[in-house]
């Protein structure tokens, strides 16, 4: 089974990840062993959050109602490192997903950003965003990556709001160009931008 790396993005509730789920499921069947589930919102990160407890319950339940073997790992940060411990030969991962990955490293060291003027991005968010580019170009087996596209609204007045809107925008544009595929997910129907074969 070759290398292939996956962007699967779009709106909120497009169904990109159920999409991506499947397309898991489908890698097992085509010989892959274990499908290993890279969560950047996990239960710490949702305590004292009802709605994004519920959507954690959520996705559990529809991944457990799928079949399939699922390991989940919670990963809020050091994503390239977690991509670096559970991708190889034979795996599945899904990382679902990089918007909250890319808030949680915004957020990471506690800084309270101005509501004008410009954002400079925490030492934290710049060295997990090279690591972590460097960990999927290097990834081996299968990688299917789950992103939510952020930039087709009106612009955001806040700077906070702004600079977040747009690091999805170029965080997503570095993915895309590592990946073999890149599909686009609205009312649940996936659109191929990319294929490139292995």
């Amino acid at each position: 089974m070759n290398a292939r790396r996956t962007l699967v993005f779009g709106g909120a509730r497009s169904g990109k990840s159920a999409y991506a789920e499947k397309e898991a499921l489908a890698a097992l069947s085509s010989g892959a062993r274990e499908i290993v589930y890279i969560a950047t919102a996990g239960r710490s990160a949702s305590a004292g959050d009802a709605e994004m407890s519920a959507r954690i319950a959520h996705h559990r339940q529809r991944r457990e109602a799928l079949g399939g073997s699922w390991r989940t790992v919670e990963e809020p940060l050091a994503l390239g490192e977690a991509l670096r411990a559970n991708s190889g030969p034979g795996k599945v991962v899904l990382v679902d997903c990089l918007t909250v990955w890319l808030s949680n490293l915004l957020f990471a060291e506690g800084y309270d950003f101005p509501e004008l003027g410009p954002i400079d991005a925490p030492a934290t968010f710049t060295l997990q965003r090279v690591d972590f580019l460097r960990a999927l170009q290097e990834a081996k087996g299968t990688v299917i990556l789950v992103s939510n596209e952020v930039g087709m609204g009106i612009v955001p007045t806040g700077a906070v709001s702004r600079w977040f809107v747009d690091e999805a925008g170029r965080l997503n544009q570095s993915v895309a160009a590592l990946c073999e595929r890149v599909q686009w997910v609205a009312a649940g129907l996936p659109l191929s931008f990319k294929d490139t074969p292995c």
